[in-house]
């Protein structure tokens, strides 16, 4: 069973993708902060990240790049809502430092999964 951590903020999005996941069979962690979920990969690899770009204490980008520095092999799906400048403009900054796949929200529940199922062949 392949296993997936979740960073991001709103607690409402966190629920909604580990209840999504875990009907697919995935098993699921999450951390509501990038320090958190930077932590939580070190002491517990998973075989996806999906981060939030706009969150407190440690945006995603800055999440991305300590990881894909120290795992160059990640693999990460990048969601964002925006924040003061719109979520394109992250998630092209996040796809150009090695996001394999990025999302705006709200997204597509299927365009979502199929993106998780490439990424675990």
């Amino acid at each position: 069973m392949a296993k997936i951590l979740i960073i991001d903020d709103d607690p409402d999005v966190l629920t909604m993708l580990r209840e999504m996941l875990e009907r697919e069979g995935y098993e699921v962690v999450a951390a509501n902060d990038g320090e958190k979920g930077v932590k939580c990969y070190r002491d517990n690899p998973t075989d996806i990240i999906i981060t939030d770009i706009i969150m407190p204490e440690k945006e995603g980008i800055e999440t991305i790049l300590e990881l894909r520095k120290e795992f160059p092999d990640i693999r990460i799906i990048a969601i964002s809502g925006g924040g003061r400048i719109d979520a394109t403009d992250h998630l092209k900054v996040a796809k150009h430092i090695g996001a394999q796949y990025t999302f705006s929200k709200p997204f597509e529940r299927k365009a979502l999964l199929k993106a998780v199922r490439n990424l675990i062949k």
